[in-house]
């Protein structure tokens, strides 16, 4: 069973939510029939569905061929939401960074 961030991952690819993780999965698994069929048929599929839990099952194998790749899928997940919402945060931050989807009221930081 894939580890639960690359299940996590499988759903945002699934949904299509995070176009850059989309698009970098999909040109790893180009020269790879199987793994650009499991992407293919996981899409627009529900995060618990089959196609999610195999799409994980291909992505823990690329990752594991490939720790590298495995480093950037996850660098790349670690700053987004999946939803409608795309935070990225890069270079040297000075200061507070506040990553949010859906804010009622106002935010204080002290």
């Amino acid at each position: 069973m894939p580890e639960p961030m690359l299940v996590t991952i499988a759903a945002s690819l699934a949904s299509r939510a995070v176009a850059g993780l989309y698009e970098l999965v999909r040109a790893r698994f180009a020269d790879d029939p199987v793994a650009s069929a499991a992407l293919t048929a996981a899409e627009g599929t529900p995060p618990d569905s089959p196609q999610v839990k195999r799409l994980g099952e291909v992505l823990e194998r690329a990752v594991q061929a490939d720790p590298a790749f495995g480093a950037e899928l996850r660098a790349h997940h670690a700053v987004t939401q999946s939803g409608r919402v795309n935070n990225q945060v890069t270079g040297t931050v000075h200061g507070t960074v506040v990553q949010a989807g859906d804010i009622t009221g106002g935010i204080n930081i002290k």
